[in-house]
């Protein structure tokens, strides 16, 4: 079994080390996983560990990566393992980053090739310390990968560029095949839950790849169990649409640790089965709804599926 919250405390979060307690839910069954033992699961992990990688697999607790590990699919972290942001929800670690290793887009390229990836995820930490926000290491990234394998197609999950004067273009420019940037949670919620970040901006952010590049498939996502209402969830949904974001994700939220924010409840499978018709209604090309959905979860099929939805819907 994945246990997510911690026996003991190791301050990956300074920031969080006063507050108290949150309580713990036990998990319905649906949520359980099981700890990750397979071959291919050791392959991978021997891959990201001699290139000196980092993934968002590990960093965060993720519950499937036994299931992905073993199929090689792993989600790139870029510019370093630690954050600049202190979001209530995240199991990333918090504090002031290492400057920028140049060299991590070669390494990156290696791990995509060695894999004999056809599809990667390339996500990263807020850089709110750099002046482009890592804009320009996304674009390195992207352009070594498509060097090294050029028939892998590349999702990208970035942060949300706040206060970076523009950078977040050079990003659109460089084309990745599916630009992903997760809303997270509801307008609500964000001063408890995503402090750092402004729900607007966040999708002002997806709608400015759809300005600029209109065939770029777009992609958001969201938690619930974070106490928000149905009501809520599909106002998200049409603020999404409005933005033209093509894929939505929607999972459950685990809490991470004690000291981040406490689960409200645990969504029945059927809610997430209705919560992907609704969305289905309202338009999206691809709707991944389940208690286990996460951003990259299954990112390869839902790719394929995606482009399938939109050749199918131009003809």
């Amino acid at each position: 079994m994945v246990t997510l919250i911690e026996s003991k405390q190791k301050f990956r979060h300074p920031e969080k080390r006063n507050r108290p307690d949150t309580p713990v839910l036990r998990k319905p069954d649906w949520i359980r996983v099981k700890a990750p033992t397979s071959q291919g699961f050791r392959d991978t992990q021997e891959i990201v560990r001699s290139k000196g990688l980092v993934t968002v697999c590990q960093e965060a607790g993720c519950p499937n990566i036994g299931e992905c590990w073993d199929k090689k699919h792993a989600t790139m972290m870029i510019l370093g393992e630690v954050c600049t942001r202190a979001c209530s929800f995240c199991n990333v670690s918090t504090g002031k980053p290492s400057p920028v290793d140049e060299d991590e887009p070669r390494r990156v390229a290696e791990a995509v090739q060695e894999m004999g990836l056809q599809h990667v995820v390339i996500t990263s930490v807020d850089r709110d310390d750099l002046e482009d926000g890592g804009a320009r290491h996304f674009v390195n990234v992207i352009g070594a990968i498509r060097e090294a394998s050029p028939g892998t197609t590349i999702e990208i999950l970035t942060p949300d560029f706040l206060r970076k004067d523009g950078w977040e273009n050079a990003v659109i420019d460089a084309r990745a095949d599916v630009f992903n940037h997760n809303l997270e949670t509801v307008p609500r919620l964000y001063f408890s839950i995503r402090p750092g970040a402004r729900y607007y901006h966040s999708l002002r952010l997806l709608e400015r790849v759809k300005m600029r590049d209109p065939n770029q498939f777009t992609k958001s996502g969201l938690m619930v169990g974070l106490g928000e209402t149905k009501e809520e969830v599909m106002q998200v949904m049409d603020d999404m649409r409005s933005a033209g974001i093509d894929f939505l994700t929607i999972g459950q939220y685990l809490q991470p640790t004690r000291k981040h924010a406490a689960v409200d409840r645990f969504v029945h499978p059927d809610e997430f089965s209705s919560y992907e018709e609704i969305a289905r209604s309202k338009g999206f090309l691809m709707v991944s709804a389940s208690p286990l959905t996460r951003s990259s979860y299954h990112a390869d099929e839902d790719f394929a599926k995606m482009k399938a939805a939109r050749l199918a819907a131009n003809q």
